[in-house]
């Protein structure tokens, strides 16, 4: 049984530029075991998914005590690190951000995904606000002396479709990681973000790891190593495939019993 710390460690020591951490991420306690036992390195839950699979839409619609219970179970559910995605960190506010990872923190996770997305709203938060969160964030971990990897996630490349990104959405995630970094965040997400170029630049000058999500019209999983991403995930697609295939299995059964 690894502890915290030791878990935190291996989290962190796993971003590696060129060589990234994949993450086939997790909705529940089962899903978690599933991918332990298959050989998965660290559990990544996705909110769009854990929304689902209890009945509710993504954006923080899915009550924070019930994200709470649902990660405590999957702690102890695993012997490995857990991160769990938790959208805008359930709180405009710096201290309400840090409340809330204080208590994430305490159950066990020792990473996170917070986003600049103002949840129930159409846009960013300011760099200056964002950077504040982070900073809170950042102390509520200090206070434990788990070094928690903090991905900052940035919604500029959900903003339009990935044939209108341009230089200047480019420019902006720039400035947003670099402040990000300084602010105390250990990674730097950008899903949308597909543009290999665009990708190639972003990791070259963030001074964080940089995380891509999967899609299908994304780099291949190889390519997006060589261009230099350190962490890639798969988001809600794992829920989505699953649920596929049990509507699949579905159909067949009951088209089966219709005819006995």
């Amino acid at each position: 049984m690894t502890t915290r710390r030791e878990q935190a460690e291996l989290l962190n020591s796993l971003h590696i530029k060129g060589d990234p951490l994949i993450l086939f991420n997790i909705w529940d306690a089962g899903s978690a075991k599933a991918l332990q036992e298959i050989g998965a390195k660290v559990i990544g839950t996705g909110s769009w998914s854990v929304a689902a699979a209890h009945g509710y839409n993504d954006g923080e619609k899915l009550p924070f005590a019930l994200a709470l219970t649902n990660l405590q179970r999957i702690i102890a559910s695993v012997d490995l690190p857990v991160t769990i995605d938790l959208e805008g960190g359930y709180g405009h506010s710096p201290a309400q951000a840090q409340e809330t990872v204080a208590q994430v923190i305490a159950a066990g996770a020792v990473g996170i995904n917070i986003e600049d997305q103002i949840i129930g709203g159409e846009e960013l938060y300011s760099i200056e606000d964002q950077c504040a969160r982070l900073k809170a964030v950042r102390e509520a971990a200090a206070h434990t002396a788990i070094p928690i990897f903090i991905n900052a996630r940035t919604d500029i490349f959900l903003k339009s479709a990935p044939a209108h990104h341009n230089e200047s959405h480019l420019e902006e995630a720039t400035r947003r990681t670099s402040a990000y970094a300084e602010s105390g965040a250990s990674g730097f997400f950008a899903p949308g973000l597909r543009n290999a170029k665009h990708i190639e630049k972003l990791c070259e000058l963030s001074p964080i790891p940089v995380n891509i999500m999967v899609s299908p019209d994304a780099p291949s999983l190889k390519q997006l190593a060589n261009l230099g991403v350190a962490r890639i995930s798969y988001g809600p697609h794992p829920y989505r495939q699953m649920m596929d295939a049990l509507k699949e299995a579905g159909r067949k059964a009951l088209s089966i019993s219709e005819v006995l």
